[in-house]
C-alpha cells in the first residue's frame, strides 16, 4: 500500500512539474530564406498571455504567429510570457538568407502580393526597388481600377487625395527608357509601367514611379492569332497556353514595360478589380498600398 501511495504521489509531483509556469516556443528551422515565412509554436506553460518581438521592429500577442521578415540578417526573437503581475522571458536567435531571385511584397486591405521582379529589365528593377526602399509607394491608392482589365497605382499625388482630385499625372520627375522585351507578356499578374501616349511619347518611355498590374481575361486562339497579324508578333507555345488558360491583355504586348509578375495572391487582383468605382475609375474607397523590397 505505501509503494502504491508513493508512486502516486510521486506521479502527481511530476504531472505538477510539467505545468510549471515557462516561457518556451520551438520553430521547425532556425534558418530560413525570404520569403518563406516561420511558424512560431508556442510551448509556454499557464500563461495568460504574451508579447512577441521579432528583432526587426515588429511586435505580437497572437499565441502562435506566423511572421515574415523583409529582410536577410541575424534577428533575435523574444517572447515573453505573462501570468498576471509576473513575465517569463525566452529567446531564440533566427537566420534569414537572401532571396533568390529578385521579389517585393505589395501589401493592401485586401491581401497581399508577392511579385518577382524580373532581371532582364534591370532598370525598370532597380527603380522599383530604390522608391520602395525609400518609402515612395507607402500609402498611395490603387487610383484607377478597370474590372476586366487592370488595376494601376504609383502617383504620388495620391496620397491622402481627396475625392475630387485628379489623379494620374504625378511621378518623381523622371522617365525610364523602354525595356520592352518579347519574352514578357501581359498575362493575369503581369507588373508593368505606365506611361503617356505615343503621340507625345514616341519611344514608349515609361512613368518614374506609376505601374499597372493585368487581370484581363482568358482569350481565345483566334484573338491571339488576329493580335500577331495586327503587331507583327508570334506568341510561343507556352504564351498561347498562359493566355487560353489563366488570361490577359494581349492587345498592350509591346507597347508598355512588363518588368514583373505576381507569384503570390492573384486573387487580391480578382478583389481589387471588383471594388466599386467612380469618376475616372477611381474606387470609391481608397486601396492604399504599401511597398516592401524583400532582401
Amino acid at each position: 500500500m505505501r509503494n502504491i501511495l508513493f508512486f502516486l504521489f510521486a506521479s502527481i509531483g511530476l504531472v505538477l512539474s510539467a505545468q510549471k509556469k515557462s516561457a518556451k516556443f520551438s520553430v521547425e528551422s532556425a534558418q530560413v530564406k525570404i520569403p518563406q515565412g516561420i511558424q512560431f509554436t508556442n510551448l509556454s506553460a499557464q500563461a495568460k498571455s504574451y508579447e512577441w518581438d521579432f528583432g526587426d521592429g515588429v511586435k505580437s500577442t497572437e499565441k502562435d504567429p506566423i511572421h515574415h521578415y523583409k529582410k536577410s540578417g541575424i534577428y533575435h526573437v523574444s517572447l515573453k510570457a505573462m501570468f498576471g503581475k509576473k513575465t517569463k522571458d525566452f529567446k531564440m536567435k533566427i537566420e534569414v538568407l537572401h532571396p533568390d531571385q529578385c521579389l517585393v511584397r505589395i501589401e493592401t486591405q485586401y491581401g497581399n502580393m508577392l511579385v518577382h521582379l524580373y532581371d532582364e529589365t534591370p532598370q525598370h528593377r532597380d527603380n522599383f526597388t530604390k522608391l520602395a526602399e525609400e518609402g515612395f509607394y507607402q500609402d498611395l491608392i490603387f487610383h484607377r481600377v478597370i474590372s476586366g482589365f487592370m488595376i494601376q497605382g504609383g502617383d504620388p499625388d495620391s496620397r491622402n487625395a481627396n475625392a475630387n482630385s485628379p489623379l494620374g499625372s504625378g511621378g518623381p520627375g523622371y522617365t525610364i527608357p523602354a525595356e520592352i522585351n518579347k519574352r514578357f507578356i501581359h498575362k493575369k499578374g503581369a507588373l508593368a509601367a505606365a506611361r503617356t501616349g505615343d503621340a507625345v511619347n514616341p519611344q514608349k518611355k515609361s512613368s518614374g514611379s506609376q505601374f499597372y498590374i493585368v487581370q484581363g481575361g482568358v482569350q481565345t486562339e483566334d484573338m491571339l492569332t488576329r493580335i500577331e497579324d495586327q503587331k507583327g508578333i508570334k506568341y510561343s507555345e507556352d504564351q498561347i497556353k498562359t493566355y487560353t488558360s489563366i488570361g490577359g491583355t494581349p492587345f498592350l504586348d509591346q507597347e508598355y514595360t512588363v518588368f514583373g509578375e505576381v507569384i503570390e495572391g492573384l486573387e487580391v487582383i480578382d478583389k481589387i478589380a471588383a471594388v466599386q468605382t467612380g469618376r475616372a475609375d477611381r474606387p470609391a474607397e481608397d486601396v492604399k498600398m504599401k511597398i516592401y523590397f524583400l532582401h
